[in-house]
């Protein structure tokens, strides 16, 4: 992935969505309680290993709010209530020849935990509730740190 590639969340292996004629679009949530964010951490390539945030595909006639909600549901088994747009990432993935094999714009909404347990769906394999400072010790996706620091000001601007 070139710099500044997602936080957020696509499962890249056998997609149709492989060597594009344009980008695709995608969401994903920091989701924010008490001054930490829920991370998770992919179960499959590319981001394998990688503590990133809930997040996915934007299905047709779906809005980006219902898209987030459902792709967090999906793969926490939460419910969330978008807030605010606290940034966003781009994922241009090459092929070996230099060809663009992957592009996905994602938009990263701050939100809040309105309910739900806490399950995950086989795309993760661990979730862990954590300070933006905690991050660093972690592997993650590019820009993770900075969409979180924004999403904790937009949702709980007095920390």
């Amino acid at each position: 992935m070139r710099a500044g590639a997602t936080p957020c969340s696509i499962d890249f292996m056998n997609d149709a969505r492989t060597y594009p004629t344009h980008p695709y679009l995608a969401v994903s949530a920091a989701i924010i309680r008490d001054g930490k964010v829920l991370a998770v951490r992919r179960a499959r390539k590319p981001a394998l290993a990688h503590y990133t945030l809930p997040g996915g595909g934007v299905e047709t006639g779906e809005t980006l709010h219902e898209a987030v909600r459902r792709e967090v549901r999906e793969e926490t088994g939460l419910d969330i209530e978008p807030v605010a747009l606290a940034g966003h990432r781009e994922a241009i993935v090459p092929d070996a020849q230099g060809a663009v094999k992957l592009h996905f714009v994602i938009l990263c909404f701050a939100s809040r935990l309105t309910g739900g347990d806490l399950k995950l769906n086989d795309e993760l394999d661990d979730a862990r509730w954590l300070r933006p400072a905690e991050l660093a010790a972690l592997k993650t996706t590019d820009g993770l740190g900075e969409i979180v620091e924004s999403a904790i000001a937009l949702i709980e601007p007095q920390r």
